[in-house]
């Protein structure tokens, strides 16, 4: 890897074939790892790494810079979004390529050279995500999996070429551009100040796709995610802080409602299960009648198969918990689809 925080030693080294770029915010817990598994990468042509210190309130530059001279570090006094920093590190980016993941994925050793293959027929390929194996999972941890292209491109696992991220401009913190949507929640799970908001690099990958650029799904390109442990509570308040937001991402992206949602109007499966079930509910108590309750049938059949894997404690939990989770979605949802004039549901 390549790139010391001098500029000018920066410039004197080989151009670098990819730039890996990783904005972290109060990440502390996992970056040395992260950037442990970019020190393993296989990938015989030079590359360097740019983390991009998001106006952390804990060690994450520190322990960026013990990395140094490997890997160059930015620090920014206030936070500018996932997106903003992003956009910070690409500026000081020398390849061709940029490789974007974030400060809690592990990258496999063959990450950036089957990346690269990969973009070889592609202008921007979205990567596979799996769960950190190491961890052990219970059923309200935080988890990201991605193993199909969904139409969400989520930046833990994504390259593209520098010409199509100039043409489209770089990432759009859309969310904070809103006056009172930058009052978010402590993140409890996570120990920040504030959430993080959602969609930039969504948007970011369907404006490449509306230029024109390739877009390919590679799952041998692979990194694992952190499992952030939680409980329902911690669900609840997950669900609540993006469910409001993904109308607005709607409104963005119409073409989601083709690739990612189910049936045009529904978030996922799960949410047009939930609400069949609760307007059932709502319908039998109008009309003192017990069909209706037969809509509730798909999602308490998914309620208990989701529950089976989990065993009889864990499994319990889940499902005494769930439907809380879920008609908080529901509710944020609903919320959004006011606030953004979208109906999601």
């Amino acid at each position: 890897m390549f790139g010391p925080v001098g500029g000018s030693q920066r410039l004197a080294l080989p151009t670098p074939t990819v730039s890996v770029i990783i904005p972290a915010r109060d990440a502390a817990p996992t970056l040395d790892r992260a950037l442990e598994g970019l020190r393993a990468q296989d990938l015989k042509q030079p590359f360097e790494t740019i983390v991009v210190d998001d106006g952390s309130a804990d060690e994450t530059a520190a322990i960026a810079r013990r990395h140094e001279p490997s890997v160059h570090v930015i620090r920014n006094e206030r936070s500018q979004g996932p997106g903003g920093a992003r956009n910070v590190g690409a500026r000081a980016a020398r390849a061709s390529v940029l490789a974007f993941t974030d400060a809690d994925c592990f990258p496999t050793a063959q990450w950036l050279s089957r990346g690269l293959t990969a973009l070889k027929a592609a202008d921007l390929v979205q990567g596979a995500v799996m769960v950190d194996p190491r961890d052990v999972h219970s059923p309200f941890d935080r988890k990201l999996v991605v193993e199909r292209d969904s139409g969400l491109y989520e930046t833990a696992n994504l390259l593209v070429r520098r010409e199509i991220f100039e043409a489209v401009g770089g990432f759009r913190d859309w969310a904070l551009e809103t006056p009172g949507r930058r009052r978010w929640s402590r993140d409890r799970r996570r120990g920040r100040a504030t959430r993080t908001p959602i969609g930039e690099d969504t948007l970011f990958a369907w404006n490449a796709r509306r230029l024109g650029a390739r877009v390919a799904f590679a799952p041998e390109v692979l990194v694992h995610h952190e499992v952030v442990p939680g409980g329902v509570l911690d669900d609840v308040a997950d669900r609540w802080h993006w469910a409001r937001d993904m109308p607005g991402l709607a409104r963005l992206i119409p073409e989601l409602r083709e690739t990612a949602f189910f049936g045009r109007w529904f978030f996922n499966e799960r949410t047009a299960r939930f609400d069949a079930a609760a307007a059932g509910l709502l319908l039998a108590v109008l009309t003192h009648r017990r069909l209706p309750l037969a809509a509730s049938y798909p999602y308490l059949r998914w309620l208990v198969r989701e529950a089976r894997p989990w065993g009889l404690r864990r499994g319990s939990r889940f499902v005494a918990g769930a439907p809380i989770i879920d008609a908080v979605t529901f509710a944020g949802l609903i919320n959004g689809s006011v606030a953004w004039r979208c109906p999601v549901l």
